[in-house]
């Protein structure tokens, strides 16, 4: 590949320059696997790069499903910088010395990311808090490798025809939008403050109290929680069990429901969802109410996706055929030719695997991801939201199995789905969707005498133009081109060779001029045949 883009020439030049220098060398084990050599190239790289491989991998519609999955494993294992500097950025980002706003401030952090490290603080108030400090320089670092991705990504576009279906450009443009979204703590307070608010009635689910006033785009401050990891409910289930006191506390499966509860909601109620509910972000506390951590990430869907989504799954219940597959030509933008014949007859043979199965029995994650790498097999690329719902979803389910080995996400899912089936024909809905169809068509109408006046203006005028764009013209322009020019070279070069020739035949005072000029062309010559075979167009 960096043949093709052009920078193979760039990395003998380095080696031949650097030869004279003893380098250090990586000793990885034999058995290292492909996938996992990309994932510790990407955490060898640095912040930005594990952060893209933690996007990509929430991508199986376009990276091997063995690399997925060692790209999940991908680990931020960054020293945290001196609590000098993080000082230095409260006090220049909130005006005033640390002791302005906090009782207590470690001289340690409790942890540290990629982007920023975590102290447990104590404010005036007596209150705990989590404060959140991105790392210094980190936006400029980050802006650098972004730009440094979007040149590669164009000269793999340019000189990969076949990547072109990964849409290259348009996955890195996504990570940018990613990356930048979790570089703004004052965004994500703001996410927070969203999800208390959409939350606020809702039990199972309880949001971190936010602290505005000491919240910047480098700064967070929020409630310290005390609640427990996955693995420590777990363990502490297994203790109660054992010694059989465990009146009063929350069930595995009311944890594993109430997780269920809140994601189904979040997608088919409220179209804003977590979009990294791994389990470091998650904490359970002791009523069972379920805690989420880190809303930098955020996946958004709007109400067609959501209808898409719901007639997907009732169709697939149905064993409509049909309607599954026009719902896979609307949700995917095709990157290439869809035989939708094939495109037919692989979603029925995908579905046939669920007959029978009612709709709050269904596997979600597992059928989710089905049709993912069927959207993929078909040249069908999957929107970013909905693939940020899917990879929740299947950690979900994970999750929800070790709580619960009979845990089943569709038992929570059936009633979201009915209710937005039920509510396509509600009166109401359906009267509100008339009114704003019509008022679209008198806008329309309003505007259409004016359009109308201009193309006759520009007809009587003689100024009506037609723009014709080909994509494949410019390639078409560059290959004529280079052939033009190999041709003038051949004939310029095979014309000195004969001349020269004649010239060294016939003898004389200019034979040793001719001679250089005969040498001259057979080097050219050689050139443009090397030139030639290098670039495989022979």
């Amino acid at each position: 590949m960096v043949e093709r883009i052009g920078l193979g020439r760039f990395i003998r030049l380095g080696r031949r320059m650097l030869s004279w220098r003893k380098t250090r060398t990586v000793e990885l084990p034999p058995a290292v696997t492909t996938p996992q050599r990309i994932r510790l190239v990407l955490e060898d790289l640095g912040a930005t790069y594990v952060k893209f491989g933690q996007v990509i991998s929430t991508r199986p519609d376009l990276v091997p499903a063995d690399v997925i999955v060692e790209l999940t494993k991908l680990q931020e294992a960054l020293p945290h910088f001196p609590t000098g500097e993080a000082r230095c950025i409260i006090e220049r980002e909130l005006g005033a010395p640390v002791e302005e706003f906090f009782a207590y401030f470690p001289e340690e952090p409790l942890a540290a990311g990629s982007l920023g490290q975590v102290y447990r603080a104590r404010t005036k108030a007596g209150k705990d808090v989590a404060v959140k400090i991105r790392r210094p320089h980190v936006v400029n670092e980050v802006e650098s490798d972004l730009a440094l991705m979007a040149q590669l990504a164009a000269l793999v576009d340019k000189h990969i025809p076949e990547a072109q279906m990964f849409d290259p450009c348009g996955l890195v443009a996504h990570f940018a939008r990613t990356i930048r979204r979790e570089m703004n703590f004052q965004r994500e307070a703001k996410t927070m403050l969203e999800f208390a608010r959409l939350f606020r009635n809702d039990a199972t689910l309880y949001v971190p109290t936010v602290y505005p006033d000491l919240c910047t785009e480098s700064i967070l401050t929020m409630e310290f929680i005390e609640g427990e990891t996955l693995r420590e409910f777990l363990g502490r289930q297994e203790t109660t069990q054992a010694c059989g006191d465990g009146a009063g506390t929350a069930t595995s499966e009311q944890v594993a429901n109430n997780g269920a509860h809140i994601y189904m909601r979040m997608a088919f109620e409220l179209g804003i969802f977590h979009g990294d509910p791994h389990p470091g972000n998650v904490r359970i506390l002791k009523d069972g109410t379920i805690c989420l951590l880190d809303y930098g990430m955020v996946g958004y869907l709007d109400d067609e996706l959501r209808d898409q989504l719901a007639d997907l799954f009732y169709a697939v219940s149905r064993q409509d055929h049909a309607t599954v597959v026009a719902l896979l030509l609307d949700l995917g933008e095709c990157r290439g030719e869809v035989d939708q014949t094939l495109l037919k007859a692989d979603v029925r043979d995908m579905i046939d695997a669920y007959y029978g199965i009612p709709l709050d029995k269904l596997r979600v994650g597992p059928m989710l991801t089905d049709f993912v790498a069927l959207m993929s097999t078909h040249n069908l690329k999957c929107p970013s939201n909905l693939m940020l719902l899917i990879r929740a979803f299947v950690t979900l389910e994970g999750m929800g199995r070790e709580l619960d080995p009979d845990f089943n996400m569709a038992a929570a899912l059936a009633p979201f789905v009915t209710d937005i089936v039920r509510e396509r024909y509600n009166p109401v809905r359906m009267g509100r969707a008339f009114l704003e169809e019509s008022r679209r068509l008198l806008s329309m109408a309003h505007k259409t005498p004016y359009h109308v006046t201009t193309i006759l203006k520009k007809l009587s005028e003689d100024d009506l133009r037609v723009k014709l764009e080909h994509g494949e013209v410019d390639t078409l322009i560059r290959e004529v081109d280079r052939s033009s020019n190999r041709l003038a070279i051949g004939m310029v070069m095979s014309s000195m060779i004969l001349a020269s020739a004649l010239l060294i035949r016939a003898g004389g005072d200019l034979a040793w001029v001719s001679g250089i000029v005969f040498v001259a062309s057979s080097l050219l010559g050689l050139w443009l045949i090397y030139g030639v075979l290098r670039s495989g167009s022979l």
